[in-house]
């Protein structure tokens, strides 16, 4: 006889899918109205909330999307030769380009958060405003805490297991 496993109440797991289903309207919506994938508005969102006009590398973009160089660079490719965004010489490293967001990208972006509210709006539909207030609270805690650990080391057995 198989065992059979409920991942409905495992955090993680719900994480995961939520974050899967969510990504994935968003991705297909995206596509339908603004012409640009979720990982093409994910690039523009973080070029544009750099700090202080501050430009990236595509290091830094790769380190920051989670994403290897190689796909960063492609992106870029993608949304440079669409006019979305420009490479220049870093000043300071001449290995490395600097992203910056043509003004179309800049339109797109904010297109993109209406976008974003919508999707949020579906999502949460049928909470309350405390209710919203709270999971995104929680959900804030649960990021500080993880941000704040350790990576756990490859070797290291689990502590506990809870179902």
């Amino acid at each position: 006889m198989t065992k059979q496993y409920d991942f409905s109440r495992r955090f993680g797991f719900l994480v995961g899918e939520v974050g899967r289903l969510y990504g994935r309207l968003f991705d297909q919506l995206a596509r339908e109205r603004l012409g640009l994938s979720r990982a093409q508005c994910r690039l523009l969102a973080a070029v544009a909330s750099s700090e202080g006009g501050r430009s990236w590398t595509q290091a830094e973009l790769a380190q920051r999307l989670d994403l290897t160089a190689m796909g960063v660079a492609t992106l870029v490719d993608r949304m440079e030769a669409g006019g979305w965004l420009q490479r220049t010489p870093s000043p300071t490293d001449r290995r490395a380009n600097q992203i910056t967001l043509n003004p179309k990208a800049y339109a797109a972006f904010d297109d993109a958060l209406l976008l974003s509210n919508q999707v949020q709006e579906m999502a949460l539909a049928g909470f309350g405003a405390d209710e919203q207030t709270a999971l995104v609270a929680a959900l804030q805690r649960v990021l500080g805490n993880l941000q704040g650990a350790s990576a756990p080391r490859a070797d290291a057995a689990p502590t506990t297991r809870r179902p």
